[in-house]
């Protein structure tokens, strides 16, 4: 299926993950799809199927943040049919500045994707130890 999107053209896709309830603030976009961006795989792209100019940047948390650790609630595991720890992708939202090292990491809200069946969710962790906005080469650095 081709595709328009914000940051390739128009592109061929065949695979599509599928946001059940939407992703926090775009409720209605349930359809998604993932690009790379660079080369190497650091960072992707997770398009809109159905809104061209919607795209966010991911990027695996465990590239910038090798202690970054979490629980997924059973609602969560039960809700993209995870059957074991596998099957889970983590990908964070990236908040891309200029200049591009000032760029964060969404630590608070991971995207967890299930590669069996492609159910895909944006969960909210309610712990205090992650934010929004985690510098992601801050971390590199040391």
């Amino acid at each position: 299926m081709k595709i328009q999107t914000k940051y390739h053209g128009e592109v061929d896709v065949t695979e599509l993950l599928q946001f059940e309830k939407g992703i926090p603030g775009f409720p209605d976009e349930k359809k998604f799809t993932l690009i790379p961006l660079s080369d190497d795989g650091v960072f992707t792209v997770l398009q809109s199927l159905e809104t061209p100019q919607l795209a966010f940047i991911l990027s695996s948390p465990f590239n910038f943040f090798k202690e970054y650790d979490f629980q997924l609630e059973d609602s969560v595991v039960e809700e993209l049919d995870l059957q074991s720890e596998q099957d889970v992708v983590v990908y964070s939202i990236l908040t891309v500045q200029d200049p591009f090292e000032k760029t964060t990491a969404n630590l608070q809200a991971p995207v967890i994707i299930n590669s069996k069946n492609s159910r895909a969710k944006q969960v909210i962790l309610h712990t205090f130890d992650y934010k929004t906005k985690h510098p992601i080469f801050e971390k590199v650095k040391g």
